[in-house]
């Protein structure tokens, strides 16, 4: 396990997905994504492909207890990578765990070469969409294997000049 950012009162850390208390926080954010869209129009990544070699998983981690808050995972591609499966606790949302995990899967991506960051997102998560947009994400047309969803959102982020 590796320390990523511990300057709050929880760190981030790069973890085995397959863990009791992180696959309950999967399995949340899949349920969120249930309620708001087709099954179709749900993009998550499976366990055994959180566990492949080019994918980077991170969880924040409640600095005193211990207990995951969030997650995120970072798909490498070639001179790009792909964020997924980013979710926080919803009781523990406005604390700036998905931001410090998009800073800390960004900084990676940089330090790996990664020239441009790519994400889907639905169009009801306004949240997210908000911290992309944020962090600089544009929006773009869909990429790799997605089609055109009028339910989803493609975006990116060019590292080049960072």
């Amino acid at each position: 396990m590796r320390i990523e950012d511990n300057s709050r009162d929880f760190q981030i850390v790069t973890e085995d997905p397959n863990q009791p208390d992180i696959l309950r926080l999967l399995y949340a954010g899949e349920e969120f994504g249930a309620s708001l869209y087709p099954a179709e129009s749900n993009h998550f990544l499976s366990l055994n492909e959180l566990l492949a070699p080019n994918v980077l998983f991170y969880v924040a981690r409640d600095s005193k207890y211990g207990r995951p808050l969030g997650t995120g995972a970072l798909v490498l591609n070639g001179d790009w990578a792909e964020i997924k499966r980013m979710w926080v606790e919803p009781e523990t949302r406005r604390r700036g765990i998905a931001s410090a995990i998009l800073s800390v899967m960004e900084n990676a991506a940089k330090n790996t070469g990664i020239k441009i960051l790519r994400l889907e997102t639905g169009i009801y998560n306004r949240s997210a969409l908000v911290l992309y947009e944020r962090f600089g994400f544009i929006q773009r047309e869909p990429f790799g294997e997605y089609g055109p969803d009028p339910l989803s959102v493609f975006m990116e982020k060019s590292l080049m000049n960072d």
